[in-house]
């Protein structure tokens, strides 16, 4: 089957199997829900054991190139067949930015998001931050500004009923002191945020963040409740080559999904490209749902696409398809 088919015939199906949401559910030995369809003919429908989520990156070309307004994220995702949002704070910029992103800046943010969320009967899952600073910086007052450039973040999440914020640990390339510093500085957030009931996660984003022996490390010496990793499928590029997006020192993915699993709160399905059957050309997704279930995870996963031989919708469609896919191998 061509590709441009099998998204298409997917997206189909996916809006056929909702006609079948009347139908009464029951729960198996494994977690999932089996669907009895009553209509003579339709096969029952094993739902997946998690919840889907979009992540507003998937979505970056439309806002920046084509000039969509990055508040009707939350309509789009609803017609996409999502239930939760996941917000990037850098697509909310100039007007942020260039507000300093003062208190009426950010209320209206939140203010105009809870709008749009409420009309769509959208969950508001997390807000993923960039620009605001390295948590892992070396010099200590530059990390504790940047703990307090993240709290008007952590206030946003809680009025918008997020249960957490994405950061990312970029510093030094030298371990031992990478891990002190991102200790430090996720520890200091996490104290402001916990009075929020916010977590404060950590994704596998490039740099010794993607290292996923020395990222769980820093999970395990930080030890609160509200710290956590938001583990993504395909960002464990540890250095790229001078001048050049080629990586030129790549992590195991699946070694460092399964070390950083222990201490998801999120998790983000990432893909780039399909091949001919719906399958990521780089990412065995059965290989990778199956250890998310290993470890009990039950939450959202949300789709981010980043690829660009298709369109972001038909990238975003075709990464759900293959989620509900991949789910229905898994043990």
């Amino acid at each position: 089957m061509k590709r441009r088919n099998f998204i298409r015939n997917s997206s189909q199906a996916g809006l056929a199997l909702s006609i079948l949401g009347f139908a009464a559910c029951k729960e198996t030995k494994k977690g999932e829900k089996i669907t009895d369809a009553t209509s003579e003919g339709a096969e029952a429908v094993i739902e997946p054991f998690f919840k889907l989520s979009l992540a507003q990156w998937s979505i970056h070309r439309m806002i920046r190139e084509d000039g969509v307004d990055p508040y009707t994220f939350a309509e789009k995702a609803k017609n996409w067949g999502f239930s939760g949002l996941e917000y990037v704070s850098q697509l909310y910029n100039p007007e942020l930015e260039d507000a300093g992103y003062s208190e009426e800046a950010m209320a209206a943010f939140v203010e105009k998001s809870n709008a749009e969320a409420k009309k769509h009967g959208m969950e508001n899952v997390l807000i993923m931050i960039d620009g605001q600073g390295s948590l892992a910086a070396s010099d200590e007052k530059e990390r504790n500004e940047t703990v307090e450039k993240h709290k008007k973040w952590v206030d946003a999440a809680a009025a918008m009923g997020c249960h957490s914020i994405r950061v990312n640990l970029q510093g030094t390339d030298e371990p031992e002191e990478w891990k002190k510093n991102s200790i430090d500085g996720l520890t200091k957030l996490c104290a402001y945020a916990k009075g929020k009931n916010i977590n404060i996660l950590v994704e596998n984003h490039g740099g010794l963040s993607s290292n996923g022996a020395l990222h769980a490390e820093v999970m395990k010496a930080v030890s609160l409740d509200n710290c956590g990793t938001l583990p993504d499928f395909g960002n464990f590029c540890i250095t790229r080559k001078k001048d050049s997006r080629e990586c030129e020192v790549m992590y195991d993915k699946y070694k460092g999904v399964k070390e950083l699993m222990p201490y998801a709160k999120a998790v983000s399905a990432k893909t780039h490209d399909f091949d001919a059957d719906g399958n990521e050309t780089e990412i065995d997704y059965v290989k990778m749902l199956q250890m998310v279930k290993d470890h009990g995870y039950t939450g959202f996963v949300g789709v981010e696409y980043e690829g660009n031989k298709i369109g972001e919708e038909e990238g975003i469609i075709a990464t759900r398809e293959l989620l509900l896919k991949a789910s229905k191998e898994i043990s």
